[in-house]
């Protein structure tokens, strides 16, 4: 086996192991709405949109898949229950077609331009902090130079743990005395990063949606201020969502969409839930990227999302 061969089945492994409990939940729910069938037909479907919000697809993306699902039975005249998995996917697929990241399939790929800054966005606990540590974990093992900025200065341990995951990668985190202004401490990490020929820097902002209008006004300040250093910062507002809260990660969504320019999303802690579906609903409603997914604790466990191989290895 090839060297690029080993790692695509290792990533694919990866993938089939943290979906794993959402793939028996969905398989179980599909052999029972199928059985004793040999077409699909209403009774089929009412059970795959049982199936389908249950896992935290969303009911609105749920419904969109069942309408494409009875265009094409009055297309096609007959879907056999057999094929129901493979139009399943075609049609995920296709109503996901405008998601996909741009042109980065691997960590190692060329960055549209360096500092290619990523400003991190989301509520404490939905592991926020441990997905930045990955992301310096796998840019760095691609060769990247990274550095990290502790600007949520709002909690002690949110800066002792941003130090902490750099230490353990082996990556400066850039940081100032607690309640220090968040903006600041992004200007200074900045300034770092690009003095020193960084080629990402990520930059932690504060957990917690407060006040929305204050939210807004201190991640817009944060832009800004990393503007005067790098004017085409943030390459990327990600926003981290915990996949096993189900449509509280919806609503999460729907705030810091309202506060800030989110432009890529990163869903943990997708591995031990049944609700993977989340993925492809938030995506779908928000029309916002998935660019990352977790599936796991370890560094390794932090993928670059793949929409194809994400509904294969869920329907597979």
């Amino acid at each position: 086996m090839g060297i690029l061969n080993f790692f695509q089945k290792n990533k694919k492994d990866t993938l089939d192991k943290g979906l794993s409990t959402t793939k028996q939940s969905v398989f179980n729910k599909l052999a029972r709405a199928v059985v004793g069938k040999s077409k699909v037909d209403d009774e089929v479907l009412d059970h795959l949109e049982e199936v389908l919000i249950t896992s935290d697809v969303g009911v609105e993306t749920t419904l969109r898949i069942i309408e494409r699902i009875e265009q094409r039975i009055e297309r096609d005249k007959y879907i056999g229950t057999e094929e129901l998995n493979k139009v399943l996917k075609e049609e995920i697929l296709g109503l996901l077609i405008g998601n996909d990241t741009e042109n980065m399939h691997d960590f190692s790929d060329t960055l549209p331009n360096t500092p290619y800054v990523i400003m991190v966005v989301g509520v404490n606990g939905v592991g926020k902090t441990t997905t930045i540590g990955k992301l310096a974990y796998q840019f760095k093992k691609a060769g990247k130079k990274v550095y990290l900025g502790a600007a949520d200065t709002f909690r002690a341990a949110a800066v002792e743990q941003l130090v902490a995951l750099g230490e353990r990668v082996d990556v400066p985190v850039v940081k100032q005395k607690m309640g220090s202004d968040p903006a600041s401490v992004a200007f200074d990490a900045l300034t770092s990063a690009k003095t020193n020929g960084a080629d990402v820097v990520i930059i932690d902002t504060a957990g917690r949606l407060h006040n929305k209008v204050n939210l807004m006004n201190e991640l817009t300040k944060i832009k800004n201020v990393m503007q005067k250093v790098v004017r085409t910062a943030p390459d990327e507002v990600l926003l981290v969502l915990d996949g096993s809260t189900g449509q509280n990660a919806f609503e999460q969504a729907k705030q810091f969409t309202k506060a800030t320019d989110v432009s890529a999303l990163a869903i943990t802690k997708l591995d031990g839930t049944a609700k993977g579906g989340v993925v492809l609903g938030i995506s779908d409603q928000f029309k916002i990227p998935v660019k990352y997914i977790g599936l796991g604790e370890g560094m390794e466990d932090l993928q670059l999302f793949n929409k194809t191989a994400f509904v294969d290895s869920l329907l597979d």
